[in-house]
């Protein structure tokens, strides 16, 4: 940023040279006559202004188009990250829940066999929230798997195209 703004300071003082070249040839002479080898200079001079001015209009131009390139670059990086965010906060709430679920299943079947008592619904119920809890689990790796994947694809594909 700070070379924009340096090229900035400079385009405006190349303006100002040359809107004080253009008022000079502009204004009437009223003393002597002007050289004409030093009017060809100062006519040079300006065509030289009048250049390096248009090429940093350009420079400043192509800068900013690629800062704002690499602003919306990183703005997808950033929304693609939070929608990761979302998706693992999401995992972590059925990984929560699935997991109170089977503690208190756990807890259940063991009050039942401090009792004495066998319950097959109770052992039903400790087997299915432990299946939750594994399809959780496996969801999860996937997820962080397709997340590391999608870091590497962009890698294989540069390094295939090399």
């Amino acid at each position: 940023m700070s070379e924009i703004t340096e090229l900035q300071r400079r385009l405006s003082e190349a303006l100002e040279r040359i809107g004080a070249g253009v008022e000079e040839l502009s204004v009437p002479s009223t003393g002597p006559e002007v050289d004409p080898d030093e009017h060809a200079r100062v006519t040079e001079a300006l065509a030289a202004e009048k250049e390096v001015t248009a090429q940093l209009e350009e420079r400043v131009r192509s800068l900013k188009d690629k800062v704002d390139r690499r602003e919306r670059e990183l703005q997808g990086e950033v929304d693609r990250l939070k929608q990761e965010l979302a998706d693992y906060e999401i995992q972590a709430q059925r990984m929560r829940r699935t997991n109170t679920q089977l503690r208190q299943s756990i807890q259940a079947l063991r009050e039942a066999a401090e009792d004495g008592v066998a319950e097959p619904h109770l052992i039903n119920q400790a087997m299915m929230s432990e299946l939750e809890g594994l399809r959780v689990a496996r969801d999860g790796d996937r997820a962080e798997m397709d997340a590391i994947l999608g870091e590497l694809k962009p890698l294989l594909e540069e390094n295939s195209d090399a």
